[in-house]
Order: structure tokens, then C-alpha cells, then sequence
């Protein structure tokens, strides 16, 4: 029967015992070591029993998960005694009981071969029932049986009050392993299991060190959950443990440190009557191997106060931290930190289906509104909870209506436990977090820390709080992010200011907005607008309207719609007043000159695309702190640049744009010399031939797509850190100088559409960046054989069109890896010839991320519908089984792995300019002993393509992988392959997937490793 039979049995333990032997000493004092240890635990107090055991005694064996045999020199005497051996060793069979001999002071091999004393009591047995040799056999064969399982020999030199407490230790060990976790784990909790093992290794078992481990994250992501996991499972292996809970909570209240840290040291000395504060205690805790978890922490006095530091544990205990605030694990100097992550779709999807539905899955037309929960929760545990609870046995208009509601109201639950966090910040921090959830969500931090500086709030030091209290991250490309929730909450507690939108500090809601300026309700109390104008047909503001808004900070009407067309018509005559205002950006600004009361002294950013303003310069060159200028698309703009030396307070000048200034024709030469410039567009400039000659220069990114220039200045080399190089539909570009190939921070050049473009410098490879190279639709027939060297050093994104070709084959290609030859194969035949109708989807994503093909991993992109053919496991879906020999790893006979995966969107209408992760992972199941090993393959971003997408990727595998897989000789049962598309976008999905073994070729092997294998596949 399945070992989860025995997940509601009465008894965790039966112990079975001589009493005239151990009664009164042995099995009494283990059965108290038990009891400690909260097991519960049957044993038989009856001095006198009839001819067979009772039918309460056959019951309790039954109905307990492990039974200890405790084999004395008077045990075989008994027929009782063996009688109920028996029973338990079949209750073993039946039942898959664990079964533990205890061998106390007797030799197993006599216990095995009833020889010596126990044999001699044995004999005794056997005279009185040789009429019955049946029934005496089975004793023997109980008796060989039971002898041979692992178990506690007891020699007469060893301590027994010691080999109790590993017995009672080791029974508690393997309760939490073979009963209590697996049950724990799928009854209680969803995708926790590989988290506490990650933990587990963090703790560093085999550490000499004190070890103490912060787990970090926002409210509700599931510290509290994996850490009481981690602590349950592991808690048996120390002398003392305790879990203080709620150690924010309980240290408000009057006395509470001091109740703390009473129930610290009561737990780890198992003593009630412990009195805290004696420094006896902190000497008794030196010499004690123990585990504490203290859970929700808020600042580092709390823990001083409970138990002073981790210089008064032993070196091999270990201890954990959970907490919303980093700064509280490093001033308690804490250098693991293990930082919770948000749950992957499919576990987020179970959890909340356990709520929402009481199975494992959304019931049959309720999937799509599932997704709207996925989508909303982000993979939070207590968001997924809280709505799945809420929605349990709603009708489906119930759940709509929910769901609609829930994009405008956080749930009070929710609401409750992240503002936790909010309210432990100051005001300077508040205010930073509110204007980040309500108006820069993904913008540049340095753009978010000039603006925060400008009005007074002390960025430099408000944005690391934030970060350290899970607040907010700094992500790829230097971007804020913040969880959706938190941006909820945020934008909750501005809405929770005034029930009228005119009273509060900050509106982003189109309606709002519209309201208040509509009708102009505003107030001294706003500070904030961030209007959508795509959202919006008309606005007709009065001439008051911003006048009535003294405190105005921030101001920005944008369109959102792909183009970045405005259809909204805005009625404003008069001079606008902006005395306070930081950040301007007025898409499509009606009036003909910048606003008169515009403050020098503190804007820091001016944006006016697509704008009728015919005067800049001459108001600009006063704002010393302006950092930011985008006048796009203004036509009327004069057409020539002045010298930015007559205009030294613009030194301080970040980004300027100019894009669709049609009137441009001729740029100062020392534009590139202001100190600060590091983007500079002029897109669309139709009208600029020539670029100046360039001293020097900080610029990274430069655009000149749709410019009349034929040729870059030789001197373009001297832009050091120019990284980004937009040069497509430049028509009558012809040539690209050679010095162009010393750029050596260069990682991208654009090149599509440079129609009269017929050559690439022949010393490209010299680049040393990697590099992502756009070829599309220009007139190159020929590519260097140098390219190869940026294919081999790293990172190549090639997206090409036409036709062309090598001179002759690389080398390179002749000489790689017998196991990567597929890989090989398809990179020399794409590079050979693709053709990318003119769409930027057909281009590559992304080529090996470490150096070279023959070790590490890899990953490239390119068009496709079909997993290739040598590719020989494949599955429709995103999951792959294999089936594996259990000394494939241990022979050497893998290497590494090949994967391919199709990815593709089904919505039509998702934003093109996002970008969204995705991973695979490898997961090795091993017998029990081990459990299951995972590594992850690869993590990578996608944006959204219209056509089918076919990813291959290749990884090396080494001992770290898999948790020390390799280290620890497990035998493998299965391998599972897994693709996780975006979490974040739903409407991604995986179509198909393959898996190919790389193995290192084996001359006098004619056999194909592949059939070593069977495969499972998985939808």
C-alpha cells in the first residue's frame, strides 16, 4: 500500500519491549525522549496478558506510522513479544510502516541467528512449543528479518541516556520525511518544496559557523511559510529549536521583547520556568546546537533585545531571518540572503485553484477568468489566497464584477498587510513611493532620483530604503519596478485622501483627471497629473485651471498608443502658471512659447513633442538644472541648433531630442562636447546631411534613422562610450569608416533600410562588445568572415535580409564540437540565407552567452514552427519525461543537454514595446534518499513577435548544478524538462518542445545513447 496511507494514523510511534527487561528503565526513559518531542507514542503498560496479544494491541501496531522493536536479552522469551514482531513486520509489507530495531545489549547477529543469551532465551521459547514448529519458524524468520534492517546497536560502553536522544532524534527525523512533509507539502503548501531545499543549502549543513540566513521580500510573497517549512523539516537535527512568530506584532505590545525572549530560551531548553535575562542562559545556549527562525523582523533592536548576537551560539547553530527590510539582516551581519520570489504560473494557478475551486485546476469556463487573477496577483501566495477564498462559489457575473473592481480598489486584506511596509517609512520615503506608484513605474532611476532631488526629498537615501524594504527593485536597464500590488496599494492610499479626485495628491486615472480638469475642481492638495491623452477625445481647460494647483510638481500628457499619435484636442489660450512644476512633458503643447513663470531654479525636465513651439533656445539657456529636452516632432522649431558654449547652464544637459525636426539641417560641433550629453536624437530630421567633426565626448546613444546623412565623420571613434547606433533608413548612407570598428563599447548598430549600403567594414570582428548587428533590407551581398569572431566571443543578434554570403566556410564551423554539430549546422545555414519580410520579428534574439560552443550555454532565436528534427525527445506543450538508466550521469555518458522550445503570442494587441522572461528548467528526480535536484537552464527576455518563434539553447552541465547532484552519487529516475513562459504575459505560450543529449563521441560505440532513453510527454 502507498506510503501516504499512513498520513492519519493515531499513533506516530509503537514500541515493542520486554518489560521484565526495560520497563523500567530503557523503553520508560525513550518513551519520555519522545514525549518531549511531542511524538506520540504507544506503549504497553500491562504486566499481564493472555495466551495471544490483545485486539487493542493489533489496533495500535495498525494505526502507527513507525514501530520500534527494542531487542533485549528476555525478548525472544515472550510470545507475545514476537508475536507482535510479527505483526509489525507485516504491517511493514502491507503497509509500508518503518520499521526500527533498537539491539539493547544484545549482538544483532544473535538477535539474526538466535544464538548466544538471546539465543538462550529463544531455547526456552522453543521447548515449550515444539509441538507447534509452524508457529516457530515464523518466530525464526521475524527474528532473521527484523536483525538485518538498519537500526541502534547498544554496546555497553555507550552512554544510553545519549543513544535515547538519537533514537527519539532520528524517529522524529524520519516522521517529518516520510509522514509529515510529504502530507505537509501537499495538503498545506504549493511549490515550496525546491525553495526549502535551496534554503537548506544556503545553511550549509557541513559549516563550522554560526549560519545565519535572511529571507527577504515583500508582505504576502511567502517568508513566513517556506521559513516554518524549512524550520518543520529540519528542526529534528538540533538540540533545541524554536519559531518566534510575529516578532514585529508581539514587540508593540507592553513587556513583549521580554516575552520573546522568554519564549526563545523556553523552547530551546524545553523549561517553562526559565528566567529571561540570567546570563547562565546565553553559557547553556554556547554549548547547544540549535535552530531559530525569527519571523517578521523590523529592525535591528528587536533582535539585539531578544538575543543579543550570534556570538553567543554555537559555531553549528543556525539561524533564520525573515523580513521586509534588508538593512535589518546587514546590521546584524547577515550575508545569505535568500530573496523570495513570486510563484511561478503554474504553482500560482494551483494555489489559487486549492482556494477558488478546491482542486488543483480552474474549473471548466472559469479559466479565463483565472487568468485575470493571474495576471492581477503576480504570483503573490497571499493575494492568490485571499482572492481564491473570496471567490470560492461565486457565479461567473460575481467574478467579473470582482475582477473589474479589483483594477480600481485593492482588497482590504491585502491592502492590510502590504501597507505595513508603507507605514514604516518616513515622509520624505512616502512620497517617494507614491509618486513611483502612481507616475514612474519602469522610468529610469536616475530620471526618478533628479526629479526627487529637485523637490526636496532626499532621493539618494529614500530610494535605498525602498529598495531594502521590498518596496521597489532597480531592474534590467537601470528601470524602477515595482510589483503590481504595491502599486496598487500605493495609488489606494492616494485615493483614500478624498472621495473628490480634486482633494487629492496625485490623479493618473483618465476619468479622474477629466473630472477635475473638465470642471476645474483642483486644489492647493494636488501635485501630481499623469493624463493619457489616447484615453480622452477633448479637453477644454479654463484659464485658471493650473493656477488653482500651486503645488504642482509633476505634469505629464501623454498618448500611449503605439505611434504616439494625439488624438485629444486640448482648448488653452492662456499662459499657463508653473512655478513649482519639476517635470513637464505636454504632448502636442498649443501654445507657441514655453510657459513665462517656468522656475530656472528647479525643472529638471521639459518635454513638448509634436508641439507648435517656435521659441526654445532663448528660454532654455536660463534652467540650470534642466537635464532633459524633447522637442520631437516640433516643425516649427527654428532650424539650427545654437553653440552650446554660448549657452553654459545647459551643461548639465542628459538627453536631448529633436526627433522629426524637419527644419534641421547642420548640427555645432560642440554638441558633443557637453559633459553630461549621453543621448542625442535626431530621427526623422530629414534635412541633415553631415555630421560635425567629434573631439570627444560621453554620448551612448545615438539616433539618426531617417537622416540624409552619406557618410560618418572618421572621428566617430573618439565616442568612447557609444554603445547604441542608429543608422536605419539612412537611404543615402554608402559607407561605413573603418574607424567605426574601435568603438569597443559599441553593442548595437542598426543598419535596416540603408538601401545604398553595399559593404561592412572588413574588420568588424574587431569589435569586442557583443554586439547586435540589423542588416535588414540594405544592399549587402557579402559578410566578413570576421563577423565570426563576435559569433564566437559572445553575443551575436544578426538580422539580415537579401542575400549573401561567405567567401568561403569558417573554419570555425569545420572544427566545433561533434556533440554541438546540429547547432552548428543550423547557425551556418541561417547565416547562409533567411530572408526577413521586412518585419523585425524575423531577426535574432540572442547567441551564446558564454564563450564558445563547447562548454557553457548557449541560446539563439530565430523564426520557426517546428522543433528540429535531431532533436530526438519532443512534446506538443511545454513538459518533457525522461526515463533514464541509473548510472547514465555516473558514466559520464551526458554531458550536457540541447533544448528547443516554440514560442508564440495569441493576443494581437499586446503592447510591441514589451518585454517579457522566460526560462527553462532542467528538474533530475532521485530515489527518496535524495530527493529531487533542479538547475535552471536559462532565463531570457522576449518581446512580443506576430509569428511563431523557435528558441535553441545548449548547456554544459558542472557540479554545481542540481544542488551538488553529482557530488552526492543519487541514482536518477526520471528527468523532467520544463518551459515556463512569461508569467507576466499570459497570452505567450509554449507550443512545442524538444530536448537532445549532448554526449562526447565515442568511436567504438555504435550505440545511439538515445535509446537508453523512454519518453513521457506532457500537454
Amino acid at each position: 500500500m502507498a506510503s501516504s496511507s499512513r498520513n492519519n494514523k493515531k499513533y506516530d510511534v509503537f514500541v515493542s519491549f520486554r518489560g521484565e527487561d526495560t520497563r523500567d528503565n530503557f523503553s520508560s526513559h525513550l518513551y519520555s525522549a519522545l514525549s518531549r518531542q511531542n511524538i506520540q507514542t504507544f506503549i504497553d503498560d500491562q504486566l499481564n496478558r493472555g495466551d495471544e496479544i490483545s485486539e487493542s494491541l493489533v489496533n495500535a501496531i495498525e494505526a502507527s506510522a513507525i514501530s520500534v522493536i527494542v531487542f533485549s536479552e528476555g525478548y525472544a522469551s515472550s510470545r507475545w513479544c514476537l508475536d507482535e514482531l510479527v505483526k509489525i513486520l507485516e504491517c511493514k509489507k502491507e503497509y509500508a510502516q518503518i520499521v526500527i530495531p533498537v539491539f539493547y545489549r544484545v549482538d544483532p547477529s544473535d538477535v539474526r541467528n538466535q544464538t548466544g543469551s538471546f539465543g538462550n532465551s529463544f531455547s526456552k521459547l522453543e521447548e515449550r512449543f515444539k509441538e507447534n514448529s509452524k508457529k516457530l519458524q515464523t518466530w525464526r524468520n521475524a527474528l532473521k528479518e527484523a536483525a538485518t534492517l538498519s537500526g541502534f546497536p547498544s554496546p555497553n560502553i555507550r552512554l544510553e541516556s545519549k543513544l535515547i536522544n538519537e533514537i527519539a532524534n532520528h524517529i522524529l527525523k524520519r516522521l517529518l520525511d516520510q509522514v509529515f512533509w510529504p502530507n505537509y507539502n501537499k495538503n498545506q503548501l504549493v511549490g515550496v518544496e525546491s525553495r526549502v531545499e535551496e534554503i537548506e543549502s544556503l545553511l550549509g549543513a557541513q559549516s563550522k559557523d554560526v549560519y545565519a540566513l535572511g529571507i527577504w521580500g515583500i508582505g504576502g510573497i511567502g517568508k513566513t511559510t517556506i521559513a516554518r517549512a524549512t524550520f518543520d523539516k529540519i528542526s529534528s537535527d538540533f538540540e533545541g529549536s524554536c519559531f518566534l512568530e510575529n516578532v514585529r506584532e508581539e514587540s508593540q505590545k507592553p513587556g513583549g521583547l521580554t516575552c520573546l525572549r522568554k519564549k526563545l530560551l523556553s523552547n530551546l531548553f524545553k523549561d517553562e520556568n526559565v528566567i529571561p535575562g540570567i546570563d547562565l542562559n546565553f553559557r547553556r545556549l554556547s554549548r547547544m546546537k540549535v535552530l531559530i527562525v525569527f519571523d517578521d523582523v523590523t529592525c535591528f533592536s528587536q533582535l539585539e533585545s531578544i538575543i543579543g548576537s550570534l556570538n553567543c551560539l554555537t559555531p553549528v547553530s543556525r539561524i533564520i531571518i525573515t523580513t521586509r527590510n534588508k538593512q535589518v539582516l546587514r546590521n546584524w551581519g547577515v550575508r545569505k540572503i535568500y530573496e523570495m520570489e513570486a510563484l511561478e504560473y503554474h504553482h500560482a494557478l494551483e494555489l489559487f485553484s486549492r482556494h477558488a475551486f478546491k482542486q488543483n485546476h480552474p474549473e471548466v469556463g472559469y479559466e479565463k477568468f483565472s487568468s485575470k487573477v493571474m495576471k492581477y496577483a503576480q504570483g503573490v501566495p497571499l493575494a492568490l489566497k485571499v482572492l481564491g477564498c473570496f471567490l470560492y462559489e461565486r457565479e461567473k457575473e460575481v467574478w467579473e464584477s470582482a475582477i473589474n473592481k479589483l483594477q480600481r480598489i485593492l482588497h482590504p486584506s491585502i491592502l492590510e498587510v502590504l501597507k505595513i511596509s508603507y507605514d514604516s517609512l518616513d515622509d520624505k520615503e512616502k512620497n517617494i513611493f507614491l509618486d513611483v506608484a502612481c507616475f514612474f513605474q519602469g522610468e529610469d532611476v536616475n530620471l526618478v532620483m533628479k526629479f526627487h532631488n529637485a523637490s526636496g526629498f532626499y532621493p539618494e537615501i529614500g530610494i535605498s530604503v525602498l529598495v531594502d524594504k521590498s518596496l521597489i527593485a532597480i531592474g534590467s536597464y537601470n528601470k524602477i519596478r515595482m510589483h503590481d500590488l504595491l502599486q496598487e496599494l500605493g495609488r489606494e492610499i492616494v485615493r483614500q485622501e478624498s472621495i473628490n479626485p480634486g482633494n487629492r495628491s496625485r490623479l493618473w486615472h483618465h476619468e479622474d483627471i477629466y473630472e477635475v480638469l473638465t470642471y476645474n475642481t483642483g486644489t492647493e492638495k494636488i501635485e501630481g497629473i499623469c493624463l493619457d491623452m489616447s484615453k480622452v477625445k477633448e479637453l477644454r481647460l479654463n484659464p485658471n485651471t493650473f493656477t488653482k494647483m500651486p503645488k504642482l510638481r509633476f505634469l505629464k500628457f501623454y498618448s500611449s498608443l503605439f505611434n504616439g499619435e494625439n488624438k485629444c484636442k486640448i482648448s488653452y489660450l492662456q499662459d499657463p502658471r508653473f512655478a513649482e512644476v519639476k517635470y513637464l512633458h505636454w504632448h502636442g503643447y498649443p501654445l507657441k512659447s514655453l510657459p513665462s513663470n517656468l522656475s530656472a531654479e528647479k525643472l529638471m525636465l521639459l518635454e513638448v513633442p509634436d508641439s507648435d513651439i517656435e521659441r526654445l533656445w532663448d528660454c532654455v539657456k536660463h534652467y540650470s538644472k534642466l537635464n532633459q529636452i524633447i522637442h520631437a516632432a516640433c516643425h516649427k522649431l527654428i532650424a539650427k541648433i545654437p553653440n552650446p558654449t554660448l549657452m553654459p547652464r545647459l551643461n548639465k544637459l542628459v538627453t536631448l531630442n529633436l526627433r522629426g525636426s524637419k527644419s534641421l539641417k547642420t548640427l555645432p560641433s560642440g554638441i558633443f562636447n557637453l559633459e553630461f550629453l549621453t543621448k542625442l536624437d535626431l530621427s526623422g530630421c530629414s534635412k541633415l546631411k553631415r555630421l560635425p567633426e567629434i573631439s570627444s565626448g560621453n554620448i551612448s546613444w545615438l539616433f539618426f534613422r531617417g537622416t540624409a546623412i552619406e557618410e560618418l565623420p572618421s572621428s566617430i571613434e573618439r565616442l568612447l562610450r557609444l554603445g547604441y547606433l542608429d543608422l536605419s533608413d539612412c537611404k543615402r548612407l554608402k559607407s561605413l569608416p573603418s574607424s567605426l570598428c574601435r568603438l569597443k563599447s559599441l553593442g548595437v548598430l542598426n543598419l535596416c533600410g540603408c538601401s545604398n549600403l553595399q559593404r561592412l567594414p572588413e574588420c568588424l570582428g574587431q569589435l569586442s562588445y557583443p554586439i547586435i548587428l540589423n542588416l535588414a533590407k540594405t544592399n549587402i551581398e557579402r559578410i566578413p568572415e570576421s563577423i565570426i569572431q563576435l559569433f564566437v566571443s559572445g553575443y551575436l543578434l544578426l538580422s539580415y535580409g537579401g542575400r549573401f554570403e561567405f567567401v568561403q566556410k569558417p573554419s570555425f564551423l569545420e572544427r566545433g564540437c561533434l556533440a554541438l554539430q546540429p547547432f552548428i549546422g543550423i547557425v551556418e545555414d541561417t547565416l547562409r540565407i533567411q530572408h526577413t519580410n521586412h518585419t523585425p520579428a524575423n531577426r535574432w534574439q540572442e547567441i551564446w552567452q558564454e564563450r564558445g560552443f563547447s562548454m557553457g550555454k548557449g541560446h539563439i532565436v530565430l523564426p520557426g514552427n517546428e522543433i528540429p528534427k535531431w532533436f530526438e525527445f519532443q512534446s506538443v506543450g511545454s513538459f518533457i519525461t525522461l526515463e533514464m538508466p541509473a548510472d547514465f550521469f555516473n558514466n559520464s555518458r551526458v554531458q550536457g543537454i540541447a533544448f528547443s522550445a516554440i514560442l508564440a503570442f495569441s493576443d494581437r494587441h499586446v503592447d510591441c514595446g514589451r518585454w517579457f522572461s522566460f526560462s527553462c528548467e532542467l528538474k533530475v528526480k532521485t530515489t527518496k534518499d535524495c530527493g529531487t535536484h533542479d538547475t535552471r537552464l536559462f532565463q531570457s527576455r522576449v518581446n512580443y513577435v506576430e509569428s511563431d518563434h523557435l528558441h535553441l539553447g545548449h548547456y554544459q552541465f558542472c557540479e554545481e548544478d542540481f544542488n551538488g547532484f553529482w557530488k552526492c552519487n543519487c541514482i536518477p529516475e526520471a528527468v523532467h524538462f520544463n518551459v515556463f513562459p512569461p508569467l507576466e504575459c499570459q497570452c505567450c505560450g509554449v507550443k512545442k518542445c524538444g530536448i537532445h543529449l549532448l554526449h562526447p563521441p565515442d568511436p567504438t560505440s555504435m550505440e545511439d545513447p538515445s535509446t537508453c532513453f523512454n519518453c513521457n510527454e506532457e500537454d
